[in-house]
């Protein structure tokens, strides 16, 4: 039941801070962010938010530091919003799925895959069978 709580908490965590990251956070170094996935540990007392921003490695770490300096304010407004006993620690990260994505895609497509003898089959002889 625990399992199903926290997955349940996640999501409603993962709505809630896009929207509030979209509408609230005034930081300039915060720019467009995407909320990916949230983890939140099992005690409820941290919450791993990964984010997906466009730009380079600078803009990224930019944005980050703004995440993480509006992570207090995050909470507060969560505080609010949510009716949970304590708000969890707000943990932001880069999610890297997408890289995994196309690295697992580039090793599938070097795989050199023979090509194997088709068998063509009489569409009138029936199968033989094996009795």
């Amino acid at each position: 039941m625990a399992s199903k709580r926290v997955a349940r908490l996640n999501e409603q965590l993962k709505r809630e801070l896009s929207e509030l990251i979209r509408t609230q956070v005034r930081d300039r170094r915060v720019g467009v962010v995407t909320v990916t996935a949230v983890e939140m540990a099992s005690d409820l007392g941290s919450a791993r938010v990964f984010v997906r921003i466009i730009g380079d490695e600078a803009e990224f770490k930019e944005t980050l530091a703004g995440l993480e300096a509006a992570a207090p304010f995050l909470r507060g407004l969560l505080g609010r919003i949510l009716h949970i006993r304590r708000i969890p620690e707000l943990r932001f990260r880069e999610d890297r799925s997408m890289e995994h994505a196309r690295r697992i895609e580039q090793l599938l497509s070097e795989v050199d895959v023979p090509e194997e003898e088709t068998v063509e089959v009489d569409a009138e002889t029936p199968p033989e069978s094996s009795e």
